[in-house]
C-alpha cells in the first residue's frame, strides 16, 4: 500500500491509495464517522480498473484529519485482533464439544 497527499487543510486531507480498493476503504469510511469530530468521510474510486481509490476526511476542527485517520486505522487493528480471538475461543469451544 502506497499513500499519496493529494489536498491537505487544517480540517480536510485527501489521499490517494494505491493499491488497496473498496473492501479497505469502505471499512475505514465507516470507521471514522464513528468518530464524533469526523464531520465528514468517503472514498471514491473513479475507474475501477485503471485507478486508485481516493479518501476525503474532514473534521471539526477538534481533531486533525491525519489524527483521525490514524485513530480509525488503530480501531481497526483492535477490532481485527477481537475478531481473531473470539474465533480461537469459539473454535476451542467447539472442538471441546465435539470430544
Amino acid at each position: 500500500m502506497e499513500l499519496k497527499i493529494l489536498n491537505r487543510t487544517p480540517t480536510e486531507l485527501k489521499i490517494e491509495v494505491k493499491g488497496e480498493s473498496h473492501t479497505l476503504c469502505n471499512l475505514l469510511e465507516s470507521i471514522l464517522l464513528e468518530d464524533g469530530d469526523v464531520e465528514a468521510a468517503g472514498y471514491n474510486i473513479p475507474h475501477p480498473l485503471i485507478s486508485n481509490p481516493i479518501i476525503y476526511i474532514r473534521t471539526n476542527g477538534k481533531k486533525k484529519p491525519e489524527e483521525a485517520l490514524k485513530e480509525a486505522a488503530e480501531k481497526i487493528l483492535q477490532k481485527g485482533k477481537e475478531l481473531r480471538e473470539e474465533f480461537n475461543k469459539t473454535a476451542e469451544d467447539w472442538q471441546k464439544e465435539k470430544k
